[in-house]
């Protein structure tokens, strides 16, 4: 069984290197259609890795910025499928530097942040307030890196700092099961079915309980444990 998921895992990098190349070309010469070219991308993911999505709740149409855990790159893809709306990713400035495949940043304007670099945190206010007014949702993994997608990690205060000086409308949504149709840490793939659970969204304002960050880390917590029967 681990030799044949470890196959399809191979098949599933090689599938990537060469779909993602695509869809960076087609991003440079049709920029104004790069939402629907990710989109379509990351639909015909799901016939080539083969999993199906089981959505509970709804994404609610005035978000600002999704807290989401994190697991696997299938985070990444199943969102791009199915959220109505131009997702900004928070991602390393590191993938942005990668020769090449790093344009699938750069082009769709993500948001490249440098964690060490504490003026970065300055152009990171500005680059979240540009893409708000252009109409787009933030989206960012509070964990700051992949989790075993059971337990979450301590979310670090970026997300939080960011929110609050801005005021932001922020959804927490949670993934279940990506991590074992796609492991990047054990090369291994395979079939199944992704949940997306939307929780109920929270505005955020200067004046707002200084738990709240925590307090949406307990939720989404206690909804894994619910979802996985953990006690």
């Amino acid at each position: 069984m681990k030799i044949a998921q470890r196959i399809k895992a191979f098949f599933i990098f090689f599938e990537f290197v060469i779909t993602v190349t695509i869809v960076i070309f087609l991003m440079i010469f049709f920029n104004t259609k790069n939402w629907d070219i990710r989109r379509a991308w990351a639909k015909l993911q799901s016939k080539l890795i083969g999993y199906e999505i089981e959505i509970e709740g709804e994404p609610d149409p005035n978000t600002q910025m999704l807290l989401l855990n994190h697991q696997s790159l299938l985070d990444i893809v199943v969102l791009e499928d199915i959220y109505p709306k131009d997702i900004a990713w928070v991602a390393k400035k590191e993938i942005g530097n990668i020769p090449f495949f790093g344009k699938i940043l750069t082009v769709p304007k993500m948001i490249e942040v440098e964690r060490e670099n504490k003026k970065s945190l300055i152009k990171l206010f500005s680059d979240v307030k540009e893409r708000l007014q252009n109409d787009r949702v933030v989206a960012i993994f509070p964990e700051g890196t992949r989790g075993d997608g059971r337990k979450l990690a301590s979310f670090k205060s970026g997300a939080k700092l960011i929110t609050t000086k801005l005021e932001l409308i922020v959804q927490p949504v949670v993934l279940l099961n990506t991590r074992n149709i796609l492991d990047s840490k054990n090369f291994t793939a395979k079939r199944g079915k992704v949940k997306v659970i939307y929780l109920d969204s929270v505005r955020i304002t200067k004046a707002s309980d200084k738990s709240w960050f925590e307090s949406i880390r307990t939720q989404m917590q206690n909804e894994m444990n619910n979802q996985l029967k953990i006690d």
